[in-house]
């Protein structure tokens, strides 16, 4: 019985191989029908199980990629590369001057940068696209310099590969780029809620305080103005806080 000869990729998962039954070593009389049923229900449940898990998982997406290479012929190859595993390359450049501007208007998904090494007009460049259009950046270095990695990391460089840029590896540099990017993004993003947050406290404080000074009440009794002035006006108390402030200081300023 031929219970190793399946279709496609399902002769080579793992799972399959584990749960189809061997029968290199099974007895040489042949299996019973009840047998042979047990073991055919068995197949099917774990071909479904195995069909319905591949749904499961999202298959990857193709890429948008903006390429920066000064080689044509690697650079073409690289393009091949992506390619190959079904990523485009939306835009190709020879220098990185035109960085920003080239991401804001092409929208690639990642940035590749191959050169000998980053130097101050690139740190600049990819120092401007993570303030203002931020994106993966792989960067395939030439030379190796400690120095120099780490001013490239500090712009936004998600990957920084040394010995150059090699075809086979892009896809794997690639997606460790993106899931680094993707993490860090995530930190950046807490961090700025973090800190929206406490400078919109230090507003609220400072809202109490002047209704405290100029309304001859309590703490709790200011904070509960600021409350129902957020209902009535359908506001956020952080935004009411700020137009206390601002009339409350010009009639100080007034006196």
């Amino acid at each position: 019985m031929a219970y190793r000869s399946l279709p496609g990729s399902l002769a080579d998962d793992a799972s399959i191989r584990t749960a189809v039954p061997r029968m290199a070593n099974a007895p040489t009389r042949p299996p019973s029908w009840k047998q042979a049923g047990r073991h055919l229900e068995h197949l099917l449940h774990v071909l479904s199980a195995t069909d319905l898990l591949q749904r499961a998982i999202p298959m990857p997406q193709a890429l948008k990629v903006l390429l920066v290479d000064d080689e044509l012929v690697r650079a073409a190859m690289v393009e091949e590369a992506l390619a190959n595993e079904g990523h485009e390359v939306i835009c190709r450049l020879q220098a990185p001057t035109s960085l920003n501007e080239m991401v804001a208007r092409h929208q690639p998904d990642v940035v590749i940068i191959d050169m000998e090494s980053p130097d101050r007009d690139t740190l600049d460049s990819m120092s401007l696209l993570n303030r203002e259009n931020p994106r993966p950046v792989v960067f395939f270095a030439d030379q190796h310099d400690p120095d120099t990695m780490q001013a490239a990391l500090k712009s936004g460089v998600s990957a920084y590969v040394v010995d150059g840029l090699v075809p086979g590896r892009v896809k794997a540099v690639m997606e460790v780029a993106i899931a680094r990017f993707e993490s860090f993004q995530s930190m950046r993003r807490e961090l700025d809620q973090a800190r929206t947050q406490l400078a919109e406290r230090k507003r609220i404080e400072r809202a109490k305080g002047l209704l405290m000074k100029h309304q001859d009440c309590d703490e709790p009794q200011a904070y509960r103005m600021l409350r129902k002035l957020a209902m009535d006006r359908g506001q956020r108390i952080g935004d009411v806080a700020n137009n206390v402030i601002d009339i409350l200081e010009q009639l100080e300023k007034g006196r």
